[in-house]
């Protein structure tokens, strides 16, 4: 599957034909995202291939760890590595072959907008599962985190 920013600028390469993604529905998404939540997969990072702007990568690290990788030029969020785990957050919306993706999970249900709507489709967490259940139920790797 490949991905891009919303100029072109960052592209990437994730290896396999889909994994399970999860919607977040907390603050710092909805704000980082601009939406009621984020759609992203989980990705092994030797399962991720950086085809080009790498370097025309900007990021904000708030001081509880939570980061958001962006493209310089246009702002698109971006794959980041998610913290020292040896797996990369690949947000959903930047794919652009049509894979078989599917919404698994949705995450801090407990603190989702008043006006968020949760589709039917998925497991639903009121706050963030342990990593290892998580990638488990995303079908993210084999190994534990």
């Amino acid at each position: 599957m490949r991905g891009s920013c919303l100029c072109g600028a960052v592209a990437f390469e994730v290896e396999g034909s889909g994994a399970g993604l999860y919607q977040c529905h907390c603050s710092l998404c909805r704000k980082q995202g601009g939406g009621a939540s984020n759609a992203a997969m989980i990705v092994d990072a030797a399962k991720l291939r950086w085809i080009a702007g790498q370097a025309g990568i900007s990021s904000y690290v708030r001081p509880t760890g939570f980061r958001s990788d962006f493209c310089a030029n246009c702002g698109s969020p971006v794959p980041n590595p998610l913290r020292e785990t040896g797996f990369y957050w690949v947000p959903a919306g930047l794919l652009e072959e049509g894979a078989a993706l599917k919404v698994v999970a949705h995450l801090f249900v407990g603190s989702k907008a008043h006006w968020d709507v949760i589709a039917t489709d998925g497991m639903r967490f009121e706050t963030m599962p342990d990593l290892t259940t998580l990638l488990a139920l995303l079908g993210a790797s084999d190994r534990s985190a």
